[in-house]
């Protein structure tokens, strides 16, 4: 069987670097030794659970991309760099014609997906790859398309906690307004709180100190205008493990598509969990 080549983007990155492991005990994958990177990097080799990698920095990723895909022409990139490099990064990927995962939030959104819908290559774009949350986003969806202005007259707040090292505001929070738009409750984006402060994160939000470095807490709490009835949707993650499982299915539901001729084409996450693609062999511990 061969196993099908893969590059994780954004090392030494706290969510590239928890993929790691989780993509070397799948025998269907095969990690390449190496990772673009910020400029602010410094050059060399980074070694993550045990596997050496070549950190690319801008100014050397038009040669060193070319040498790969001679060698590995089915390649499939996996995005979590910064914020302010995914469409810069979307743009090299189209233009090389890479299939990428872009699990890093922030950036134009609307340009990024036109950047795919404009090239030979496709994507799986989405702001939470985590399989449970996009379940219930799915929910939400649903809700905003079948019962529209369901919370006509409600108040909404929404908090948001992460990591201090997290530059922008939550890509879920940010999708979940759309849907509270359509339920009625003109709320916006920049309403959103977040919280990154870790003193105020251990001691108001109770987060455990263990995860203050890596945390996603989301709360929506609606409120009648009477102050009668109130409804809280909560969702709290420690860790990054989550995300890792999401990213693999991404990928290989994305080489699907390549394989079947597709370009041009921007898929979610739903569209991965409407239609998954099993592991061809389970992986190991």
């Amino acid at each position: 069987m061969s196993s099908l080549p893969v590059m994780v983007n954004g090392l030494p990155g706290n969510v590239a670097s928890t993929l790691i492991p989780h993509i070397l005990r799948n025998c269907d994958i095969h990690l390449l030794p190496a990772s673009l990177t910020g400029p602010g990097t410094e050059e060399g080799t980074l070694t993550c659970h045990g596997m050496s990698f070549d950190l690319i920095r801008p100014k050397d990723r038009d040669a060193w991309i070319l040498s790969a895909r001679r060698q590995y022409p089915d390649l499939i990139c996996i995005d979590y760099t910064h914020p302010s490099a995914v469409n810069a990064n979307a743009r090299f990927y189209a233009e090389n014609k890479i299939p990428f995962v872009m699990g890093t939030t922030g950036g134009d959104r609307e340009a990024l997906i036109q950047t795919v819908q404009n090239s030979e290559t496709c994507a799986v774009i989405a702001p939470n790859m985590a399989k449970q949350i996009v379940g219930f986003q799915a929910m939400m969806a649903y809700a905003a398309e079948n019962f529209p202005g369901l919370f006509e007259g409600y108040s909404l707040r929404i908090e948001e906690s992460h990591q201090a090292g997290k530059a922008d505001t939550s890509g879920t929070a940010r999708a979940m307004v759309e849907y509270f738009n359509a339920l009625g409750i003109p709320f916006q984006v920049d309403s959103i709180e977040m919280e990154r402060d870790p003193e105020r994160q251990k001691t108001l939000w109770g987060i455990p100190e263990d995860h203050i470095q890596g945390h996603a807490w989301h709360t929506y709490t609606l409120l009648s205008q009477d102050k009668t009835v109130s409804f809280r949707f909560t969702h709290n993650i420690n860790g990054r493990e989550i995300y890792a499982q999401g990213t693999l299915d991404a990928v290989r539901f994305l080489a699907r598509h390549i394989r079947k001729g597709d370009s041009g084409k921007v898929f979610s996450m739903i569209d991965v969990l409407k239609d998954p693609v099993p592991a061809p062999c389970p992986a190991s511990a």
